[in-house]
């Protein structure tokens, strides 16, 4: 029985109850109010062809961030992707917007961006701006992230729900009320929604690779979308996924891992990923590169959790939230000297972490509201007391470290900082967000 068919025999069960208990009231003065999520609806070929770039624009809802050569890429939280000029660390430039509905990830290699638009897999032309387009879409192949969202109707027009009008109303228990029973009940997040079907947000909560000669890019700690050699790995909700990008412009779907649920990050390290869940951090074996083999899991209390290693050590971050169904906020130090056998070492306190970076002993933790912190994280039993420096007055949502310049992503926009000395970092830039009107 799935999650939703239970979900949606626990409603009518409480709803039967509730009638129970109303029809000993007058007719139409017996009320249920309820909020009512009406769905909006995008066919396929409507999204297939918003695709545009555009002048740029300003940052609104930023997401991940991803470094390629002297650009770094910014999702817009489910419309696309901004390209930054950072030529000049301390005056980055937007110089376009890619439109992309339904973007949530991105990977660069070459002169292709690699993108997701709902289902599909894009690549994009980025080798000239005047002229960047798409020269590839695998269509459909994430169709399991919107799995209770995608619908056909009878003409066989595909669509998904793209998101849900709120509607507060009231539904009167008696038919000679002017009421009318909602056709479909969904539940999420704890709450009563009726509309469009039920739908696993996991897919937008979004591991920073070490360089390497392929020319690809850098993602950050909360990516799904890595890229090593002439792959790239991609991981969904429940599967890991194999893409050959020997011919860049050509990605071609390969092998497919099933590897449990709530799935959310991957980090690529040696010849293994780091693969992040709610419930634990899997380690594969990527020897041979084409057939992802798994080695391990390090089992934690359900939380999300984003990770980086180095050659022995493993830092995850646990944080509460709805999205995260966790109420632990925590650093967590693993041993994967033997990655078949990952053994927990230390546990920090947090207040709400996220995104977090490693370079050297550098080790960055982006704590939300709660700002930037910056450990040096030589003396694994000791990073509480050797914390370097702490931003409170900044949002902090994910961070990419790379040869001594930081840059992070938050609500508040794009940071930079140089960190070539630990012991006196230096602001670079920001790239703020648009504010509100």
């Amino acid at each position: 029985m799935n999650q939703f068919k239970i979900k949606f025999e626990i409603f009518i069960f409480l709803l039967i109850s509730t009638f129970a208990i109303q029809s000993c009231t007058d007719d139409c003065d017996s009320q249920l109010f309820y909020t009512y999520y009406e769905p909006q609806y995008l066919t396929t070929a409507e999204i297939r062809n918003s695709f545009e770039f555009r002048a740029p624009e300003e940052l609104s809802i930023p997401g991940k961030i991803y470094m390629f050569d002297n650009h770094i890429f910014i999702n817009e939280v489910g419309k696309g992707i901004h390209i930054v000029d950072n030529s000049d660390k301390r005056n980055p430039k937007k110089v376009g917007f890619v439109n992309i509905p339904g973007n949530f990830d991105m990977a660069v290699k070459g002169n292709i961006l690699y993108a997701d638009s709902y289902i599909d897999l894009i690549a994009i032309d980025i080798s000239d701006l005047n002229n960047i387009h798409i020269v590839k879409r695998l269509e459909g192949v994430f169709d399991e992230l919107y799995y209770y969202d995608f619908m056909e109707d009878d003409s066989g027009l595909e669509s998904l729900v793209v998101g849900y009008n709120e509607i507060d109303t009231v539904w009167y228990d008696d038919p000679e009320c002017d009421a009318v029973m909602p056709s479909f009940l969904r539940f999420e997040g704890g709450g009563i929604m009726l509309g469009g079907a039920m739908s696993d947000a996991a897919f937008q909560n979004s591991a920073v690779q070490p360089p390497s000669a392929s020319a690809s890019g850098i993602g950050g700690s909360m990516a799904r979308f890595t890229i090593v050699n002439d792959l790239m790995y991609t991981v969904s909700i429940h599967n890991l996924k194999v893409f050959d990008i020997t011919v860049i412009s050509d990605p071609i779907a390969g092998n497919e891992v099933d590897i449990g649920w709530d799935i959310e990050t991957i980090f690529p390290y040696n010849n293994n990923l780091f693969i992040g869940a709610r419930n634990g951090m899997h380690i594969f074996d990527i020897s041979e590169p084409t057939l992802p083999q798994f080695m391990s899991t390090y089992e934690h209390i359900r939380s999300c959790d984003p990770v980086v290693v180095n050659d022995t050590i493993a830092f995850v971050t646990l944080r509460s939230g709805t999205e995260c169904e966790g109420f632990s906020n925590q650093l967590e130090v693993i041993d994967i000297k033997n990655l078949y056998n990952p053994q927990l070492l230390k546990i920090y306190p947090m207040s709400n972490p996220h995104g977090l970076g490693l370079d050297g002993d550098a080790l960055f933790i982006c704590e939300a509201d709660y700002g930037l912190k910056v450990f040096n994280a030589s003396e694994i039993y000791k990073i509480d007391q050797n914390l370097i420096k702490h931003y409170t007055d900044i949002h902090a949502f994910d961070v990419i470290p790379f040869n001594n310049t930081l840059m992070m992503i938050g609500e508040d926009g794009l940071y930079q900082f140089d960190y070539t000395s630990l012991e006196d970092i230096q602001y670079l830039s920001h790239l703020p967000i648009a504010k509100a009107k």
